[in-house]
Parts: structure tokens; sequence; C-alpha cells
């Protein structure tokens, strides 16, 4: 009992949620042209991407990290002695979401998500370990900004500007006025949002951008998707958490199961190329 409980303590510090306030974030979808205005509930974001030594706190050391990702860290004070503040990577979308579960069940609380083979259903209810809407990505991105980046890009992320040959530590650079860090670079961010399922099927979203990206991929509105399965170099992801709707509801925080099945019920021949979600 006593081992539990210091290691809910020690994963609930290495998570550093901070409270996001709830607002209204503009979305834009670039292939329909279609903008629409998300109100937020308050939740929890993370400040930084998930690092090797969070998720060692609950699944043990992984075998796909580079031995770089894996270095020792320093600061200006020397050696870190906590965890690696490398983010953890590649990893996929199932990868996160089972992690997610993982650690909701180390800190006492409900899951968020219940996984039958390739389904994963949200319980939006739940007030567990989760991956963050691409809505509630996007508005703690921009932090009260409205333009593409909450700052020079050189200074808030790691991008193909600096040279860097995989991901740093997290919170190298200067974070946004939610005090998140690396919102923009450094690697992708799983969200859960399908990214679009009348021409993608089950792809999910990915935002972000990541080291090696050009500037004009790193940008708060920058949208990427891949397969849930795809085991991608430069792709982590960053948790929240917090209860966004009552039991059973199938919409929440700028996503809906019905606007994603409506989205894929195309009519007639698909266009070339197009793989419409089959649920």
């Amino acid at each position: 009992m006593a081992d539990d409980i210091i290691a809910r303590h020690e994963l609930q510090a290495a998570l550093g949620l901070l409270p996001i306030p709830g607002g209204t974030v503009q979305l834009r979808d670039a292939r329909s042209g279609v903008t629409r205005d998300v109100e937020l509930r308050p939740f929890t974001l993370a400040a930084t991407q998930l690092t090797c030594g969070t998720w060692d706190l609950v699944r043990g050391p992984a075998s796909n990290v580079s031995d770089a990702a894996l270095a020792p860290v320093t600061d200006d004070d020397g050696p870190s002695p906590g965890l690696d503040r490398h983010p953890m990577h590649p990893l996929t979308w199932f990868d996160a979401v089972r992690w997610c579960n993982a650690a909701s069940e180390l800190a006492g609380l409900t899951p968020a998500y219940s996984v039958t083979g390739r389904e994963v259903a949200w319980d939006v209810s739940s007030d567990g370990i989760r991956l963050p809407t691409e809505a509630e990505w996007e508005w703690a991105a921009r932090a009260g900004t409205t333009g593409p980046l909450y700052g020079e890009l050189p200074d808030i992320a790691w991008t193909f500007l600096d040279g860097v040959q995989g991901p740093q530590a997290v919170a190298g650079k200067d974070p946004n006025s939610f005090g998140l860090f690396d919102m923009i670079g450094n690697v992708w961010e799983w969200c859960w949002d399908y990214a679009d399922t009348a021409r993608y099927g089950d792809y999910r979203s990915l935002r972000g951008a990541g080291w090696d990206d050009r500037p004009w991929s790193a940008r708060a509105s920058v949208r990427r998707g891949s397969a849930p399965d795809a085991v991608l170099e430069d792709v982590g992801f960053r948790v929240a958490r917090g209860a966004v709707g009552p039991p059973g509801a199938m919409a929440a925080q700028g996503w809906s199961d019905d606007a994603d099945r409506n989205r894929a019920a195309i009519t007639g021949p698909r266009p070339i190329g197009w793989t419409p979600l089959r649920r």
C-alpha cells in the first residue's frame, strides 16, 4: 500500500498538470474551408510533452526509445537527478490511449477510455488521464493569442531552424502565457479526434510540429493525421485531464461522434484516394 501511494504521488508530480481556463476557440478545416467556434469547459493539461521518465513510472523502460533520447539531461546546475526529460517517442495513438488508462489506474482514477480491438470509446464524464481534443489543444497552444504563434519561433520551439537531430529535453524553450512548453515543435502530439473521417478513415489528429519541421508547419493551426497504429519517429503526446460532459454523452470539447459519422457517410462514388471511416 505504501509503495502504491508513493508511486501515485510520483506520477502526479511528474505529469505537471496545469489548469486551463474555459473559453472559445475558432477552428478551421482547410479541406472544406469551414470555420466553427467551439466553447470549451475548463480542463487541465500537462505543462510538457510526456517524457521518457514519466512513461517509465507507469510502463517501465520502453525498447523503442533511441540511445540519444535516453542520454543524461543537463541544465545550469549539472546533471538532472530526476526523471529523463526527453519526450517519449515514437508512440502510436493506441500506445498513448493505453498509457493514459494505465496511468489513471495507478493514480486511482477512473480510466477515460474503453478499448475493444481497434475501437476506442471515451467516457467524457471520467476524470481520468486522457488525450486532449483538437479544440482543447489549439485553445491551450494559442493561450489567448490570435496569430499563428505565441512568440518568436526560435524562442518557443525546436524545429528545423535549430539543426538538431532529435527531440530535445522538454521545457528548453519559452512557455506560452498558460505556462505550457513546446506546444510548437519538438514532437508532434496525438489528439483524441479523427483527422477527417470522410477522407482518411480512422486516422487520428496530430498537432504542434516536430524538431525537423520547417516554419510553415510550425503553427498553432496546422493539422496532420496518421493511422492510430503508425509508428512515427517525430510523434509523442501530452496528457489532459478533466470531466467535460455527463455520463453517456457522445460529444465534448469540440468533438462529436455524430459529426464524425456524418462526415464519413459519403454516398455515390468516392473521390480517388478517399477511404471513409466504416464503423
